[in-house]
């Protein structure tokens, strides 16, 4: 069995502007790490059908993106708050993000892979239903969730968060669903300011923030004490990672100090449960990671462990 790497060349041509943290280079720099990995497969990345996106997203809200989109022709980036902007090429860009997501999961359950890897852009979980923020448009991590328990893969999903940014969105449109578990290490203060230990949604959120400077200690206690038995204890038929790399050290947009061994030591235990729990059914989603050298090595890591 392999670990599916599920990508599209439309996912470069989402423009950001210039000196923009989230960038095409982005999944360019993790593509050259991860493609050698031994065990894997890349495929293309299919587009979201509309259906799958309305599970997640008010049908308003997308209709709205694809309405304000420019032109192909059209030299122009419509900002939609001080960070997330659409440019020509966005709406298909963040189509093939939550297909990618769909497409691995039904891979998965028709026993075509062991796991998935979906390397596309922009990210997804600080999406909300019917707002885009944070670099993100449509929430991959929320449409792949209510994809599998639409389509039968799963009865209870699991969604794992370690991007130093909280996934708010993913929060907001899971929090009274008892069908799906979010669990989340974050810096605490950072963007957005959510993710206080306090919301727990209906008892199925677990937050778990982490203070500026903490780093390989602080992160592995926290999820060793609350954040994996929760996760096991929930017993989910798939897990879903929001596979963050920018609480590595490295990185610009963070204060915490995570390492290379940090990612292949999360990876590995995400994997152990998915083992026990899931028939190994796991798909993973890059979201944040800004300094390319670091996340090109945290990728790395993270896809060896998968594989």
């Amino acid at each position: 069995m392999k670990t599916l790497i599920l990508h599209h060349d439309d996912c470069l041509r989402h423009d950001t502007g210039q000196r923009h943290a989230e960038r095409p280079e982005r999944i360019n720099a993790v593509l050259d790490a991860v493609s050698a990995v031994s065990g894997t497969e890349m495929l293309p990345a299919p587009r979201a059908q509309a259906e799958q996106l309305q599970r997640a997203h008010v049908p308003e809200y997308w209709e709205r993106l694809v309405e304000l989109e420019p032109e192909a022709q059209a030299d122009q980036l419509i900002a939609l708050d001080a960070d997330t902007s659409l440019s020509s090429g966005s709406i298909d860009a963040t189509l093939r993000g939550s297909g990618a997501v769909c497409f691995a999961i039904d891979q998965i359950q028709s026993g075509q892979a062991r796991n998935a890897f979906c390397v596309t852009r922009p990210p997804g979980h600080h999406a909300e239903a019917g707002l885009a923020m944070g670099f993100c448009l449509l929430n991959h991590v929320a449409v792949g969730a209510h994809h599998a328990l639409a389509s039968g893969a799963a009865r209870r999903v699991a969604i794992i968060d370690f991007d130093v940014h909280h996934g708010n969105g993913t929060q907001s449109i899971f929090e009274n669903n008892p069908d799906v578990l979010f669990v989340s290490s974050h810096q605490m203060p950072l963007y957005p300011g959510t993710g206080h230990p306090l919301e727990t949604g209906c008892g199925n959120i677990f937050n778990l923030p982490l203070a500026p400077g903490d780093g390989s200690a602080a992160f592995r206690s926290t999820w060793s004490r609350r954040g994996l038995p929760a996760v096991k204890a929930f017993q989910p038929d798939l897990i879903l990672v929001s596979a963050g790399f920018d609480a590595h050290r490295q990185d610009p947009l963070g204060q915490l100090e995570l390492a290379d061994d940090d990612y292949a030591w999360i990876t590995a235990e995400i994997r152990r449960i998915a083992n026990d729990c899931c028939n190994d059914a796991l798909v993973s989603v890059l979201e944040g990671g800004y300094d390319l050298e670091a996340l090109a090595t945290a990728s790395l890591a993270h896809v060896t462990e998968l594989s």
